[in-house]
């Protein structure tokens, strides 16, 4: 599978933080601040969007692994950014550097990890 995905491509992903995205409403917790689950979607939504233009068409990425520490707690109206940028390209495997801001605050950071997929494939493997 020929892409032309390169170290070096990053993304953004914002956010305000609601109440839709806390623990609480997760059921990841019982306070009313960001849940840990709603940033690992951010940054995978950032990875996503890292390499969304370098994909050859009809191809996708899929989630593999997450290593993440959760940092700091961020309130409701907060706003948020998500940043990825991808390290490494093995084959068909990616590995991006992820990190959470909360204004200048590192509220989260860690490794995501993918791997490029035939979509139509992937699919018919279900």
């Amino acid at each position: 599978m020929e892409h032309q995905l390169s170290p070096g491509l990053t993304a953004s992903v914002a956010l305000t933080v609601s109440g839709a995205d806390t623990a609480v409403a997760l059921g990841s917790g019982d306070v009313p601040v960001l849940g840990t689950p709603r940033v690992v979607a951010l940054v995978e939504e950032a990875t996503v969007a890292a390499v969304a233009k370098a994909l050859e068409p009809g191809q996708s990425t899929v989630g593999v692994r997450i290593e993440l520490d959760h940092l700091s707690a961020t309130p409701v109206g907060r706003a948020v950014t998500a940043q990825a940028t991808l390290t490494a390209v093995e084959g068909r495997k990616l590995t991006f550097d992820v990190v959470l801001l909360d204004g200048e605050t590192v509220a989260a950071k860690g490794t995501v990890h993918r791997v490029a997929v035939d979509r139509q494939r992937f699919l018919e493997r279900l």
